[in-house]
C-alpha cells in the first residue's frame, strides 16, 4: 500500500511542482489580444482569458513581455511556461511546441487603400487632370490635321464651302471633320473633288474607331482618380506588392501562393505602407487589422469583406508540458461560458 502511494506521489510531483511555482507567461503586444495601458497594466482578449485560466488553476504567474520574434523561441526552449497572445496553430509550430485547445477562430483578410466615394466634384476634378486634357488636345490636333488636308484639296474648286481666308477655310474644314467623325453629319459642308471625297470616305470609317477610342479614354480618365486599386479579392493579388509581417501565417500564405510581398516589423508599419503607396494591399489576420485600422483615423484602409485561410488561435506551451491538459480544460471552460462573448465584444464590438 505504501509503495503504491509513493508511486502516485512521484507521478504527480511534476504537475504539483509546476502549480506551486510561479509560472513565466510570455506575452507580446498584439492589440486587441494583448495590450499595455498607460499605467503599465496588461489587458486584452488573451490577457483576460489567461487571468481566468490562472484563477481556475489557482496558479501564480508572472507576465514576461518580449518581442514576437523571441516569443516562439522562448516557448521552444522552455524559457517560458506558456505563451499568451494571438498565436496561430500551424503544423510547423506543432513540431516545435504544444498548443492548448483553440480559443479564437479568425482568418486572413485583405485591406486596400481607402476608396473615395464617387461624386460630381471628384468627376469634375478628373476632367481637369492632365490625362483628360491630353486626350482632348490630341483629338483636337487630329481634327485640325484632317481639316487642313481637306482644305488644301477643296479650297480652289469648292470656294463656297471652304473658301475665303485661310482661317475661314480651315475653320470650315475643321467643323466638317468634327461632325463627320461623330456621324452627326449636318450636311452643310461636303467635299466635291475626288481627293476630297476620298479623304471624307477614309475619315468616315476612321471616325467610328476614333469615337470608340475617345470614349474609352475619357471614361478611363474620369475614373482613374477615383479608383486607387483594382484589388477586389484574393484572385487580384498576383501582380501586386502585398504588405505583411515576417514569420506569420499571412507570410506563409503569400509564399505558398507565390504572391510578391514586403515584410514589416509590425502591423502599424505594414498598414501605413499601404496608405503611403509603398505597397498595394496588406494581408493579415482580420481581427487584428480591424482593431488597428481604427487608430489610422482619416487614413483608414478599406478592409474587403470575407476571410480566407481560416486560422485558430491558441496558447503555446513547451513540448510535453505537464500543464497542457489542465490549461486546455480551462480554455474550454472559459470559452464555453456565457461571459466569453462579452469579453470579445468589449474589445472588438458585437460580431
Amino acid at each position: 500500500m505504501f509503495s503504491r502511494l509513493l508511486l502516485c506521489l512521484l507521478l504527480l510531483s511534476p504537475l504539483a511542482q509546476a502549480q506551486q511555482e510561479t509560472l513565466k507567461v510570455g506575452i507580446t503586444q498584439v492589440p486587441p489580444f494583448v495590450m499595455q495601458t498607460e499605467d503599465g497594466r496588461w489587458e486584452g482578449i488573451s490577457i483576460d482569458l489567461w487571468k481566468d485560466i490562472a484563477s481556475g488553476m489557482e496558479q501564480n504567474y508572472e507576465l514576461v513581455p518580449m518581442p514576437f520574434s523571441e516569443l516562439l523561441d522562448a516557448v521552444e526552449a522552455g524559457d517560458v511556461d506558456v505563451a499568451v497572445g494571438a498565436l496561430t496553430m500551424t503544423a510547423d509550430r506543432e513540431t516545435r511546441f504544444d498548443f492548448s485547445h483553440p480559443f479564437y477562430q479568425t482568418g486572413l483578410s485583405i485591406a486596400v487603400p481607402p476608396v473615395p466615394e464617387q461624386s460630381l466634384l471628384s468627376s469634375l476634378k478628373a476632367m481637369l487632370s492632365w490625362q483628360f486634357l491630353s486626350v482632348v488636345l490630341a483629338l483636337g490636333g487630329l481634327l485640325l490635321a484632317v481639316g487642313f488636308l481637306l482644305w488644301l484639296v477643296e479650297r480652289r474648286r469648292n470656294t463656297e464651302q471652304f473658301g475665303g481666308s485661310a482661317a475661314e477655310g480651315i475653320g470650315a474644314s475643321f467643323w466638317w471633320a468634327a461632325v463627320t467623325m461623330t456621324t452627326v453629319g449636318y450636311g452643310d459642308k461636303a467635299p466635291v473633288t475626288f481627293a476630297g471625297r476620298l479623304i471624307g470616305l477614309v475619315w468616315m470609317f476612321a471616325g467610328i474607331i476614333m469615337v470608340a477610342s475617345f470614349t474609352a479614354a475619357i471614361t478611363s480618365s474620369l475614373t482613374v482618380n477615383n479608383l486607387r486599386t483594382g484589388i477586389q479579392g484574393v484572385n487580384d493579388l498576383p501582380g501586386s506588392v502585398v504588405a505583411t509581417i515576417a514569420d506569420t501565417a499571412s507570410q506563409r500564405y503569400l509564399e505558398e501562393e507565390r504572391i510578391r510581398y514586403q515584410t514589416y516589423p509590425n502591423l502599424t508599419a505594414a498598414m501605413e505602407s499601404v496608405v503611403n503607396g509603398e505597397t498595394d494591399a496588406i494581408v493579415y489576420d482580420r481581427a487584428l487589422m480591424q482593431y488597428r485600422n481604427l487608430q489610422l483615423g482619416p487614413q483608414q484602409l478599406t478592409i474587403l469583406p470575407g476571410v480566407f485561410a481560416q486560422q485558430l488561435y491558441a496558447l503555446a506551451l513547451p513540448d510535453r508540458s505537464p500543464l497542457r491538459a489542465e490549461v486546455s480544460e480551462e480554455v474550454l471552460r472559459v470559452t464555453e461560458a456565457d461571459g466569453w462573448a462579452d469579453v470579445r465584444a468589449a474589445y472588438l464590438g458585437k460580431e
